[in-house]
């Protein structure tokens, strides 16, 4: 995606089951290559990540879009 990933799209090199379908590709971009998990972030399991994600994409949106979500 090279204008970058908005909040709340998924990125579309990832296949039904959430899985990269660039993983191990040289077209996999450096900075997906270089994320590592971290606790803080990423919880014990998978559910908890998506948790924590949609609480960063929550305080990451735009002003304006947060404002039209407190209506």
């Amino acid at each position: 995606m090279p204008n970058g990933k908005p909040a709340g799209v998924s990125c579309v090199h990832l296949s039904p089951s959430m899985r990269c379908i660039l993983f191990g590709d040289a077209r996999r971009p450096d900075l997906c290559d270089a994320f590592k998990a971290e606790r803080e972030f990423c919880g014990d399991n998978r559910e908890q990540a998506l948790v924590r994600l949609a609480q960063l994409e929550l305080q990451s949106l735009p002003d304006a879009l947060a404002l039209e979500g407190d209506v």
